[in-house]
């Protein structure tokens, strides 16, 4: 579903991605941990064309979104094609993104009809049922101020999943809300796993990472440091660097 091979990405003098590959396979959860600043975000953002990568390539479900030639020189496609790719992929943001002058049944239909072209009655049926998904039915009037940091989120995850992507990315999606309210969000993104949805999760949450992630890629200095299953990588890290995270964490 994505593959991504020695991205390289700098900001000014900083180097944030130096050399980053990953691989994603349809139905899987990729949990992407990892120190502030180590470019996990980065990561996500240059795979939904966010930020524009400066050597690597990047395929979307087979299809090319960027390539690299013999000279160093990177080609992404026509824009017209880029927003068709980068349609099958939603994103998840740490502060939610929702907009506030629309009510949350309306968050959920504006990209549908604007983007897609869709009428408000051939969206309304999905995003009621999305809604219900999430639990958020009975806020579906409501504006985004009047909701708790947890049901913003799960709203934003239903608006995402309103433009039925085949792949969800999603950016440490629970980093900006208080403890209590962190479990409903990641109840959502379990409930989501198990219909194998492919996702790509950057997040802190441990727990998560070890029971739903089918694969962790740790990263660190811009670099993947070490990858492998749950099991393998909190049970045995080979890494001095991934192990000497973990024993921060855990």
């Amino acid at each position: 579903m994505i593959r991504a091979i020695d991205l390289h990405k700098r900001f000014g003098e900083l180097a944030v991605l130096r050399g980053v590959s990953l691989e994603v396979a349809r139905g899987e959860v990729v949990a992407v941990i990892g120190p502030s600043g180590s470019g996990k975000s980065t990561l996500l953002r240059c795979l939904i064309h966010l930020e524009t990568i400066e050597r690597g390539a990047i395929e979307i479900e087979g299809r090319p979104l960027v390539s690299t030639d013999a000279h160093g020189h990177c080609h992404y496609l026509p824009e017209a094609e880029i927003r068709q790719l980068c349609g099958r992929m939603g994103m998840v943001f740490q502060h939610f993104n929702l907009f506030p002058h629309l009510t949350v049944l309306q968050n959920l239909i504006e990209a549908p009809v604007t983007v897609k072209g869709l009428s408000r009655d051939a969206v309304l049926p999905l995003a009621e049922e999305l809604l219900r998904k999430v639990g958020l039915f009975d806020k579906r009037d409501n504006y985004p101020s009047r909701l708790s940091g947890g049901q913003k989120q799960r709203v934003a995850i239903a608006r995402a999943l309103a433009m039925q992507p085949d792949i969800l990315l999603f950016d440490e999606p629970t980093s900006a809300l208080d403890p209590e309210l962190t479990g409903e969000v990641l109840r959502t993104m379990r409930a989501l796993a198990e219909e194998h949805m492919t996702m790509v999760v950057v997040t802190h949450e441990m727990g998560f990472a070890r029971e739903v992630a089918s694969r962790v890629v740790f990263m660190d200095g811009g670099q993947v440091v070490e990858a492998g299953t749950p099991q393998q990588l909190f049970g045995a890290p080979q890494q001095p660097r991934t192990r000497a995270f973990l024993t921060q964490l855990l």
